[in-house]
């Protein structure tokens, strides 16, 4: 379980840090400007987009955390050895 939550923490750390790192909340729209091409006014479109925040990288962290200290709780019996 330990290396399950240690795999849980490395992909989301590469996935927030791959995606841009963002400090912010997790949006899941992005502004982009655009200008318009008759009267060259700009303006602001929202484009369908995820992006995952600190948020997003705090809950991996804590699933990873509950992971790895339920790990504690199963622990293997030491096998009693046989005298010779």
């Amino acid at each position: 379980m330990r290396v399950l939550a240690l795999i849980v923490v490395l992909g989301a750390v590469a996935a927030w840090l791959a995606t841009g790192a963002h400090r912010g909340w997790t949006k899941t729209s992005v502004e982009k400007k655009i200008t318009d091409e008759v009267t060259g006014i700009e303006g602001i479109a929202y484009e369908r987009r995820f992006v995952p925040g600190i948020d997003f990288l705090g809950a991996a962290l804590a699933g990873a955390g509950a992971l790895a200290s339920l790990s504690f709780f199963f622990r293997n019996k030491p096998k009693p050895t046989i005298p010779d």
